[in-house]
């Protein structure tokens, strides 16, 4: 239990949890710096392969930056690894699953965005509220979500700060499933089983060649590109451990290496 966060290590899964509820799990910067070092820890711990990010109580996942704090003159200091030790770490390339359990509004919106799967409870609500308060979403926000649903759906959003419910977030396409309130979690370690039954090193490798591919200039580019992951699926035991698991008509035995 950290002082801002908590996390659960649940076999091959990491479950973290942000722990401000009386502020409705907003973030400062000593949260972020924590949340940095958890989601170093995931990255580096060899056993951990799926990660779930959600926040603690039933009304937020995250409402974003602490205003109170700013405006209070906390010290602001930058962070490493971005907002929720997540929007600036462009080096993982395990899977993490946001399950939003009500409110994610600002850099709460952001931290969702930042992974690669966002499971929300149908009270969600998700939101770039920044311009309303002299702000931008500068943490990914406004790059992320254009990417995702296009640039006019994202400007809708972003010029306007209007709250967009979980269902219309699924419409739009940057929600992968909507759950009854409370559900969140429990679905998240639906899909993080899900992930689990396919081997380590593939997931990785289709993840980075998914993402760092978006950056090449065509598909011609993206196919010709060399990824390492690629070449350490390959290489790696489970490689042979999948056709084998399925000549043999059993379930593949997944080592990670």
């Amino acid at each position: 239990m950290g002082e801002f966060s908590s996390v659960e290590k649940d076999g091959h899964v990491t479950i973290v949890t942000i722990n401000r509820p009386e502020r409705m799990n907003a973030l400062h910067p000593p949260g972020n710096k924590e949340l940095g070092e958890v989601f170093d820890d995931f990255a580096n711990d060899k056993d951990q392969w799926v990660a779930i990010i959600t926040g603690a109580g039933e009304r937020a996942f995250s409402a974003g930056n602490d205003l109170k704090y700013q405006a209070s003159g906390g010290k602001m200091f930058p962070t490493p690894a971005g907002f929720g030790g997540l929007t600036s770490r462009f080096d993982n390339y395990k899977p993490v699953i946001a399950a939003v359990n009500g409110v994610a509004m600002g850099g709460g919106f952001e931290i969702a965005l930042a992974c690669d799967i966002i499971i929300a409870s149908e009270n969600a609500t998700f939101a770039l509220p920044e311009p309303r308060v002299g702000l931008a979403a500068l943490a990914g926000g406004v790059h992320r979500l254009p990417r995702e649903i296009g640039m006019k759906r994202a400007l809708g959003m972003m010029l306007t700060g209007r709250h967009v419910p979980a269902a219309e977030g699924k419409e739009l396409g940057f929600v992968n499933a909507v759950v009854s309130e409370g559900q969140a979690l429990e679905e998240a370690r639906r899909w993080a089983e899900m992930i689990l039954e396919c081997a380590p090193l593939s997931v990785r490798a289709s993840k980075q060649t998914a993402m760092d591919g978006m950056g090449e200039p065509s598909l011609e580019a993206a196919m010709a590109a060399k990824y390492d992951l690629v070449g350490a699926m390959s290489r790696g035991k489970d490689y042979i451990e999948g056709p084998l698991a399925f000549s043999e008509k059993r379930k593949p035995n997944w080592s990670g290496e």
